[in-house]
């Protein structure tokens, strides 16, 4: 496996000093996913829960419905100059009967882009695709326990806690307890790497769980959420317009701006006591 944190020499200049002095960085190395040993996406990610990155990528891309559709993930034999295995290809075995995906090229156009999919086009595309829409799920969660989330998740971000440059998603229960937790530069990664936890633990559909991601909510991170058939996605910033749009559409309950008491929920409040 590959690092997940490199020293590198900066340069501190604090007033008029100046001082060299090593740092700790996060590293970001290109992960190739590979679906019965033909590629299909490439992804920019912190090394570390490859394959639950995988596996969530296929399962919110719609390519898997559950762990079930997949018979095995295994890296490939990829090398550098000298020879050493870089652990950046992923090829998934698909269970027969499992629809290949189109990998032409404008569906890995659409994998590699990390602003998602946009338009009025997509938003038909997951309500047709998505098998575990959120629409029904009758969880409530209080607003006192969706405020405790930010802390908690924040409490196991072991590896920003020394780089700083890390987006996390935590999977929580609808009273608030913490049941996977993945770091990844993009924070898309991070949600397909707890999504992907769930695929590998059968825990599909996600009802009655409460996602929590760092920094904003796109539209691509609502698809994500409805997809897994996780009923509420909440962000510490702010939603998109497009993911307001999705979420309603879908029945997914949208959160932001999540700090200390406060929030605002721009759709389905009424998950929230």
């Amino acid at each position: 496996m590959g690092r997940v944190t490199t020293r590198t020499p900066v340069t501190r200049i604090t007033g008029t000093r100046q001082s060299i002095r090593p740092d700790t960085v996060v590293v970001e190395e290109p992960l190739e996913i590979r679906v019965n040993g033909t590629p299909l996406a490439v992804t920019m990610r912190t090394p570390g829960s490859d394959i639950e990155l995988a596996q969530g990528f296929l399962l919110t891309e719609g390519i898997v419905a559950d762990r079930s559709d997949i018979v095995s993930v295994r890296y490939c034999n990829s090398v550098d100059e000298h020879g050493v295995n870089t652990y950046n290809v992923l090829d998934v075995d698909l269970a027969a009967g499992v629809t290949l995906p189109d990998t032409g090229i404008q569906r890995n156009f659409y994998t590699t882009s990390s602003c998602g999919v946009c338009g009025k086009a997509s938003l038909d595309a997951i309500r047709q695709r998505t098998r575990h829409p959120p629409a029904g799920d009758t969880v409530r969660v209080s607003a006192s326990a969706i405020a405790e989330l930010p802390a908690e998740l924040r409490a196991a971000q072991r590896v920003f806690d020394v780089t700083g440059g890390l987006h996390a998603a935590g999977l929580f229960s609808g009273t608030g307890e913490l049941l996977a937790s993945r770091e990844d530069i993009g924070r898309h990664n991070a949600v397909d790497k707890v999504i992907g936890w769930a695929t590998e633990q059968n825990r599909l559909p996600l009802r009655g769980t409460v996602l929590l991601v760092s920094g904003r909510a796109s539209f691509e991170l609502a698809q994500k959420a409805v997809m897994a058939g996780i009923p509420v996605l909440a962000a510490v910033s702010a939603p998109s317009s497009l993911a307001i749009e999705l979420a309603r559409d879908a029945g997914l309950t949208l959160i932001g701006f999540l700090r200390d008491s406060t929030m605002n929920v721009y759709s389905h409040p009424e998950r929230i006591t």
